[in-house]
Order: structure tokens, then sequence, then C-alpha cells
């Protein structure tokens, strides 16, 4: 299990604690539980009778009377958590895709080949390449139509076209005929190594 799904799990399962338990907190009073089963919720229970209600006019009026601040900054945590919520949702559709399938239906007549181990052996194979002194490689999208994201770094006297056409002729056209995936999209960054400046004579 990544970072990624661990974090995914983790706000998942906090998100449905606080849903449980606000849903058994009105259910609980909604049905008048506390008085059939005879326990005494404790002083200061937001909702304990089926007439209760979680901001009474008191409070609604408390909270009316505060300044410009207080609404102010309770629209920025809104905004705040919108905005991260947003940015999680966009991170979960840009996933990257855990097994690509291989030849086959999947999954009874198909071989599944991992996402990582793919990247990890394109990397490996770019960095063979001539004047390439770095490599990673990654898988995107959705396991149906994954593409293949290559980060190369060039040594200072490395030229971009040469090293591109090798890569597109090797690695990336060696993983197209392994996994049959022959519309396999290709996406490849260069960089180029730092170096000192070097002196004119």
């Amino acid at each position: 299990m990544n970072g990624r799904s661990t974090l995914n799990r983790l706000l998942l399962a906090l998100c449905g604690l606080v849903l449980l338990g606000g849903g058994l907190l009105i259910l609980t009073a909604g049905f008048d539980l506390y008085h059939r089963l005879r326990v005494v919720p404790p002083a200061g229970w937001p909702v304990a009778m089926p007439r209760d209600v979680l901001l009474s006019n008191a409070d609604r009026i408390r909270w009316s009377d505060q300044g410009w601040w207080w609404w102010a900054a309770v629209i920025a945590i809104l905004v705040l958590a919108a905005a991260l919520a947003l940015t999680w949702l966009l991170t979960q559709l840009r996933r990257r895709p855990g097994a690509v399938q291989l030849g086959g239906t999947p999954p009874a007549e198909s071989v599944e080949l991992r996402g990582r181990a793919l990247g990890d052996v394109v990397a490996s194979e770019a960095r063979t390449l001539p004047d390439v002194e770095q490599a990673s490689a990654h898988l995107t999208g959705r396991a149906a139509g994954p593409q293949l994201h290559v980060a190369l770094t060039l040594t200072d006297h490395g030229l971009p076209a040469p090293v591109l056409q090798s890569l597109c002729r090797g690695p990336v056209a060696h993983a197209r005929e392994s996994t049959g995936l022959t519309h396999l999209p290709a996406r490849a960054h260069l960089h180029v190594t730092r170096h000192k400046a070097r002196r004119a004579e």
C-alpha cells in the first residue's frame, strides 16, 4: 500500500466516522431512545429529545451579534475546506493506475502487470540511453487507457532530439510491445543537468 492509498483510506475513514456519529446522534434523539432505554444523556448534549434542534434561537441570536470578522473567518474556513476537497478530488481523478491488463478478458484470462513495475522497467532502460544521466517513469490515467510519463535528465552535452528518438525507439516501443498496448500514449519531460560555467580562453 502506497502513501496515497493510506491517506485516502484515512480521510475516508475520518469522514465516515463523523457522518456516522452525527447520524446516530440525530436518530437516537429522533426515535426518543434515551427515554425508552431510560438513559440520561450527558449535560449539554446537543440533541436529546425528538423536539430538540441543533441550533436554538438563543444560539442563532448570539452568533448573529458577532462582528464582521467572525463571518469573514467562517467564510474563509469554508472556502479553504472546499478548495482542499476539490484538490483531493482532482488528485483522485489523476491517480495512477494500479495495474495494466495484458491480453485476454480480465480478470479470468488476463495477467496483471503492476503500473509501478512497468514504470521501473522503462526508467531503468531509459537510463542506459546515451546522454541520459537520470530517468524516471510512471503511468497515469485509467487502467483501461493508461498514459506513460517519462522524465529524463540529460548530461550537459546531451541533445534533446537524438535522446527523444532513442527513447521512442527503445524503452517506449518495448513497453508497447511487451504490454500489447500499441496505442499507449507517452509524454517525455527533458531536463538538463546543472553544470559549472566553463571559462572561455
